[in-house]
């Protein structure tokens, strides 16, 4: 049976020479120079002050809803068209998904929708951008500061893509990337965390490996 892939990762020479140079230098876990020059090159990018590797896009989002230190019981809007890990971390911190349906054009988060789920257990908005197109933006950002909620932005599809001037990942408290196989760019796993917050920051290095990168 023929097999046709969603994509085939672009692997050259020149990646192949770093990913030995790597190996060579015994830092392939967690730590090491590639790792630090990764984080500081991706900042800059997606224009934010910190970045952090992890070991997937579904880590960074764990890490992400962790790190706002919610209570049980709080509500978390989410899209009802993401990736399942958008939801495990919520549930297993006790929280409360709390689902918005699909733009139907974009079949990102419907913003017109959004609102009227809002109660007084709200704490925060995880924005998903779907397949290129980015979420509307600034709707969701009028939402976010009338109501004083955290805004999660899962911009796994979308590395590169802007959105009003500003680069996607550059919105909200946090912005989570993965670097799966079929992502724009690949580690064969991997995810990014980035914020502009410090004490954001330190909380990603703590999650990411026990405290060991602190």
């Amino acid at each position: 049976m023929k097999i046709n892939p969603v994509n085939k990762p672009e692997i050259n020479s020149e990646d192949i020479k770093y990913i030995n140079d790597c190996i060579r230098s015994g830092w392939v876990s967690s730590s090491g120079k590639y790792i630090n020059l990764f984080e500081k090159n991706f900042k800059n990018v997606v224009k934010r002050k910190y970045a952090v590797a992890v070991s997937s896009g579904t880590a960074a989002i764990d890490i992400a809803i962790k790190s706002l230190d919610l209570k049980k019981g709080d509500e978390v809007i989410v899209p009802n068209f993401a990736i399942i890990s958008c939801i495990n971390e919520l549930i297993r911190e006790g929280l409360k998904p709390i689902f918005v349906d699909a733009d139907p054009y974009t079949l990102n988060i419907d913003s017109k929708q959004l609102e009227k789920k809002i109660t007084k257990k709200t704490k925060a908005i995880i924005v998903v951008h779907i397949y290129g197109l980015p979420s509307d933006m600034k709707k969701l950002l009028k939402i976010k500061k009338k109501y004083g909620l955290y805004l999660i932005e899962d911009a796994a599809e979308q590395l590169g893509q802007y959105y009003d001037n500003k680069p996607i990942g550059s919105f909200g408290e946090i912005s989570t990337f993965s670097f799966f196989a079929n992502k724009h760019i690949t580690t064969g796993e991997g995810g990014m965390l980035v914020t502009d917050k410090y004490s954001l920051y330190k909380k990603f290095l703590m999650y990411r490996n026990i405290s060991f990168s602190l």
